[in-house]
């Protein structure tokens, strides 16, 4: 299984009351950074079976901005997994029942994106791997049990992403 994982674009200054910070949403500007990165992300050919999104609003607008590219909105799924403070175990066991050939994206936030990456291709927590906002990775997974594994097949920045070209 492939699985991509995406950070949500630029969004607007952090809030100190969770139910707000819940909604806070993308920039103009992170609007139109994630707009020309769901385009780069069409160049590159790649399609998705899935697309599951955090429920937060900055995160479920970068999700919908790719599947508006990919001119698959009904792809898009909120997963209350992949919260800031989402259950990982959780996550894996939903991802597990998937087809194994099946392209994922998920669309979340740092740092537990980037927890997850390395807990896959290194099996602990300890690893750790910066993901940009707006930043991609794939991830290889080769298997879920006894615990998830797979391999770091690339992560881009928003810079690289933005000058892939046709």
């Amino acid at each position: 299984m492939n699985v991509f994982f995406l950070r949500h674009g630029e969004a607007g200054n952090r809030v100190a009351i969770p139910s707000k910070d819940f909604e806070r949403s993308l920039t103009e500007t992170g609007k139109i950074e994630i707009e020309k990165i769901a385009e780069s992300i069409g160049r590159m050919d790649l399609v998705f079976d899935k697309i599951a999104t955090s429920p937060l609003a900055r995160a479920h607008e970068t999700a919908e901005i790719v599947a508006k590219a990919q001119r698959k909105p009904d792809k898009v799924e909120s997963w209350d997994e992949l919260r800031p403070e989402g259950n990982r175990l959780d996550l894996f066991r939903r991802l597990s029942k998937m087809r194994q050939d099946a392209d994922v994206l998920l669309v979340g936030h740092e740092p537990y994106l980037s927890n997850l990456i390395g807990e896959i291709i290194s099996g602990n927590l300890a690893c750790r791997i910066v993901l940009k906002k707006g930043g991609l990775a794939r991830v290889q997974i080769t298997s879920f049990a006894p615990k998830p594994s797979g391999e770091l097949r690339w992560l881009l920045t928003p810079r690289q992403l933005k000058k892939i070209k046709e």
